[in-house]
């Protein structure tokens, strides 16, 4: 078992204390109503899909004593209405679905809007509005913004039966909801999130059923600021899957009870949560926010003018030691992603092995002379249930060892073997996975696992063959590297990813201290051998942040040079990547 910290915080400097649950939230808010002087004042209570609103109404609302409480969903479109508006967004698909450009307006008729206006002028004393779209409706005095992260999002969908936004959907299969969410509700709730950033009075976490805190606006912007610009962690996550391992339930010290850990997410912004300290008071919000804040900072100016606010790299483990195959898959080529999703940019990725047995392996490419029509005739014929897919007849199976590291370009088959651990390596469109043969298996509801064999066939690349893989993709820990570094003592290797693929990767070993370039982009890093290092400023800007086997971590492009110590006993080697300069 290593140290593993699943819980990392950011000690936030020079900021007002916060305010810890509903009673010292209700105070402040209440004390900041009295400041106003005016007798009709106006609380909007902003928020992400997902937030729990009956808590709030139950437990905040009474203790503030407003005379009268408007839920801003009820002076938007119907259900109804709603639905037949994005049915081409949302789709049909269990999956996939067409991401959208809505803004939160679009939903709000001119002549509700007048009704609500004029409903919340005729009140006197306190009025409290909550809900997404408040400012739609009102002109707040007060605006509090409730945030949680998308993971604790998805978790509600499976665990609370969460509805999404304007429907009528609690008992609805979580994948479903999950590609509303993804497709609909999450991009249009961020495009209003970042009109509201620098209005806000004050950022309410809802993370944590029963336990909400509170930073004023200004301490909240000046955290984010601060997270731009020093390295940090964001707080992992792990899942169940029907292929899962246990090498993570026992390296990172969780629940033994649960049967399986198949994936683990630290290293995706958008799904994953930062914990930001002020002084005590704990405040765990979606990681994706200093990005929208501060991109210049975190991206780099470069990585910001190519990519926007999307935070481009992701990490994540795959465990299947004691587990089983990946399904078989495909990632869809650029130009099927932008026509048939709306996406600007597909999910190429690779597979850094970082533990494996003599059993490991990864099934990558197609062999050589492989028919494209026999392939999907017979993937259909697996898919129907008329056949087992012959593997071994398509699919080229290459073993696997600690620190090989395997590119995968869009457009390329693929599959990650059993007895493996990968730190998989992607660009962060992550729902664009199209599955094509699951080995028979059902999901862990029970239900047979999506394929898309149709999507497939649009974005397999059979001359992605055994010879092309063996010449371009593949890179062996016992290779002959290139010594990219000119530091006494340290080893500078350039491994995966391909030429096709706009992420950059280089492995540096040394014995005692490295000084890495962040080369004018977002770095994101994990320590793959050792035990433990610490990342230190070279000219004191921040303070150390120390990092254990197996963590990932972010170093903003603003760092632009950075110290990393060994403080183990054994040659650490520390995986980079970054978007590379074209």
């Amino acid at each position: 078992m290593t140290k593993y910290d699943l819980k990392p915080e950011i000690k936030i400097k020079n900021v007002l204390d916060g305010f810890n649950g509903f009673t010292a939230i209700a105070d402040q808010l209440l004390k900041s109503v009295q400041e106003k002087s005016k007798k009709n004042i106006v609380l909007a209570i902003e928020g992400y899909p997902g937030v729990n609103y009956l808590e709030l109404k139950e437990k905040l609302f009474p203790l503030l004593a407003p005379c009268k409480v408007i839920d801003a969903d009820e002076y938007a479109q119907s259900v109804e209405q709603v639905q037949e508006r994005i049915k081409d967004t949302i789709t049909n698909d269990r999956v996939f679905g067409v991401l959208s450009q809505y803004t939160i307006d679009q939903f709000y008729p001119l002549d509700l809007i007048v009704k609500a206006k004029e409903e919340i002028a005729s009140s006197k004393g306190l009025v409290v509005v909550y809900g997404m779209g408040t400012r739609l409706i009102c002109q707040p005095d007060i605006l509090v913004y409730a945030d949680l992260p998308r993971w604790e999002i998805q978790c509600r969908y499976r665990n609370e039966h969460l509805n999404n936004w304007k429907t009528d959907n609690l008992d609805e299969d979580p994948l479903r909801k999950y590609k509303r969410g993804y497709f609909f509700e999450w991009a249009m709730a961020d495009r209003e999130k970042k009109k509201l950033f620098n209005k806000i009075d004050y950022l309410l976490d809802t993370t944590n059923k029963g336990l909400p805190t509170m930073i004023d606006g200004k301490s909240y912007l000046e955290a984010l600021k601060q997270v731009a610009r020093r390295p940090f962690r964001l707080v992992p996550f792990f899942d169940a899957s029907v292929w899962g391992g246990q090498w993570m339930k026992e390296m990172f010290n969780l629940d033994p009870n649960v049967k399986n850990y198949g994936w683990a997410f630290d290293g995706v912004p958008e799904e994953n949560s930062i914990i930001l300290n002020f002084n005590g008071t704990k405040i765990e919000v979606p990681g994706h926010n200093p990005v929208f804040t501060n991109p210049d900072e975190l991206l780099g100016p470069k990585v910001r003018w190519r990519f926007g606010t999307n935070f481009p790299i992701r990490f994540d483990y795959l465990d299947t030691m004691q587990g089983g195959n990946l399904s078989l898959q495909v990632h869809p080529l650029v130009e099927y992603a932008q026509d048939t999703f709306g996406i600007h940019y597909t999910q190429d990725e690779s597979y850094y092995i970082l533990e494996a047995t003599d059993a490991s392996t990864i099934y990558l490419g197609v062999k050589n002379g492989t028919n494209k029509e026999e392939l999907i005739s017979d993937l259909r014929k697996a898919s129907s249930g008329e056949i087992r897919f012959p593997d071994e007849k398509y699919i080229n199976i290459f073993p696997v060892k600690k620190h090989d590291h395997y590119s995968i370009p869009a457009g390329t088959i693929h599959c990650g073997g059993p007895e493996t651990v990968v730190l998989e390596i992607s660009a962060t469109p992550n729902n664009f996975t199209f599955k094509l043969w699951d080995w028979g298996r059902v999901g862990l509801d029970g239900v047979p696992r999506p394929v898309h064999i149709d999507h497939g066939e649009a974005n397999i690349l059979v001359e992605r063959d055994t010879d092309y893989v063996l010449e371009n993709l593949v890179s062996e820990a016992n290779d002959i590297f290139e010594d990219l570094s000119n530091q006494e003592g340290v080893r500078t290797e350039k491994t995966g990813l391909s030429d096709l693929q706009f992420i950059k990767t280089h492995r540096h070993w040394f014995d005692e201290v490295a000084i890495l370039e962040t080369h004018e982009s977002v770095n994101m890093l994990n320590l793959v051998e050792g035990t433990s290092i610490v990342v230190e400023s070279v000219d004191g800007q921040f303070d150390p942040l120390s990092i254990n086997y197996g963590e990932t971590f972010i170093v903003p492009e603003s760092v632009k040079q950075y110290k990393v110590r060994n403080t183990g006993e054994k040659k650490v080697a520390l995986l980079q990547a970054f978007v590379r300069n074209l």
